[in-house]
C-alpha cells in the first residue's frame, strides 16, 4: 500500500481576505499557521505535501511557504484552474473563481495514486488530528465499499470571539460512520453556548458545545478522486441551469452522495484539540499568542524547518 500523501487547499488564498493575509506570519521565524499544519502531518509520518494554488500566487507562495516546507517534505504544486472542466463544458460568462473544494482537490489527481488527506490551507488543526487520520488511511484501504475517514471537532474548540464562522454540522450513525453533514454559514460563540442563524441574525438556535463539526480535514483513497469527477458532470449542469456564476461543488457534495448510494462509509474520527484561524484581523493577537505558549510548552521547536 502506497503511502498517504497531504493534500493542501491553498487555492482561495488571497480571495477570501485581500492579499495573501494567510501569508501573515504567526510564528517567530515568519511562519505561517500552514507551517505547523505540515510539521504536524510530518510527525505523523506524511512525506509528501501536494500544494494546490492559484498561478497568480505561485511565485510568491513557493518563496515562502512553499521553500520552507522543502527542507523537511517532499513538495509538489497543481493549479486550480476554474477550465478544468469535463469534456463539453466550458466556463459561463461572468465566473470569476473555480469551482469550490472539490474541485480543488480534483485539481491533484494527475499526481495523487493513492491515499490521501485533505487540509485547508488557513486552518490550525493540532497534532492529533494527523496522527488519527494518517494511522486510519494507513490500516483501511478500499475493500468491497470505499474507506474514506473525516477528522471531528468538537464546536466549542472552533469559533472565534470576533463573529460569526461557517461549519459543518456532522450526524453519526451508532457505529461512528457519517451520515450527513449540515452547513451552518453563520454561527458565533453566543452567552451560554455557540448558536446558528439561518436568516441573517434575525433569529438564533443554540447548538450545544460538544457538537461535532467539519473542520474540511478528510481522508480518502485514491477511489475519490475518479468518483467525484464522474459526479462533477450531474453537479455542473444543475450548476450551469441554476446558479453558473456562484455554484460551488464542496467536498460533502460528492461524500454523502457516496454515502447515500451505498458506494462507500467515511469514519468519524475525533480531536479535541483547539482550533485556531484568521477568519478576522482581529483573530491574529489571539493566534500569535496560542502558538508561542505552544512553543513556550514545548510541543513545537521555535524555528519549525531548521
Amino acid at each position: 500500500m502506497k503511502k498517504p500523501v497531504l493534500v493542501t487547499l491553498a487555492a482561495g488564498m488571497g480571495s477570501r481576505y485581500g492579499g495573501l493575509k494567510q501569508m501573515d506570519p504567526v510564528g517567530g521565524h515568519g511562519q505561517v499557521i500552514l507551517d505547523y499544519s505540515i510539521y504536524d502531518a510530518k510527525r505523523a509520518g506524511f512525506e509528501t505535501v501536494v500544494f494546490v494554488i492559484k498561478e497568480e500566487i505561485a511565485e510568491e507562495f513557493k518563496a515562502t511557504v512553499g521553500s520552507r516546507v522543502a527542507k523537511g517534505m517532499e513538495v509538489k504544486y497543481v493549479y486550480q484552474r476554474k477550465d478544468d472542466l469535463p469534456a463539453g463544458y466550458s466556463v459561463p460568462e461572468g465566473r470569476e473563481k473555480p469551482w469550490g473544494t472539490t474541485h480543488a482537490v480534483l485539481a491533484a489527481r494527475g499526481v495523487v495514486d493513492g491515499p490521501f488527506a485533505v487540509i485547508n490551507a488557513d486552518d490550525y488543526y493540532g497534532p492529533q488530528a494527523f496522527r488519527q487520520i494518517y494511522d486510519y488511511l494507513c490500516s483501511h484501504p478500499d475493500g468491497d465499499i470505499y474507506e474514506y475517514a473525516m477528522v471531528g471537532y468538537l464546536l466549542k474548540n472552533t469559533v472565534t470571539e470576533h463573529g460569526s464562522v461557517a461549519r459543518g454540522v456532522c450526524q453519526e450513525t451508532v457505529e461512528g460512520y457519517l451520515s450527513s453533514v449540515v452547513e451552518r454559514t453563520r454561527i458565533e460563540k453566543g452567552e451560554k453556548c455557540p448558536r446558528f442563524s439561518e436568516d441573517e441574525g434575525k433569529t438564533w438556535t443554540d447548538l450545544p458545545g460538544d457538537t461535532v463539526v467539519s473542520m474540511n480535514l478528510w481522508g480518502f483513497n485514491e477511489s475519490f478522486m475518479a468518483d467525484a469527477w464522474e459526479r462533477f458532470k450531474p453537479f455542473l449542469d444543475k450548476a450551469l441551469a441554476e446558479n453558473p456564476t456562484k455554484a460551488e461543488y464542496f467536498i460533502p457534495l460528492p461524500v454523502e452522495a457516496i454515502i447515500a448510494e451505498g458506494k462507500g462509509r467515511v469514519k468519524v474520527l475525533r480531536s479535541e484539540d483547539k482550533w485556531y484561524g484568521v477568519t478576522y484581523r482581529e483573530d491574529k493577537p489571539t493566534v500569535v499568542a496560542a502558538i508561542q505558549a505552544m512553543t513556550e510548552a514545548g510541543l513545537y521547536p521555535d524555528c519549525l524547518w531548521g
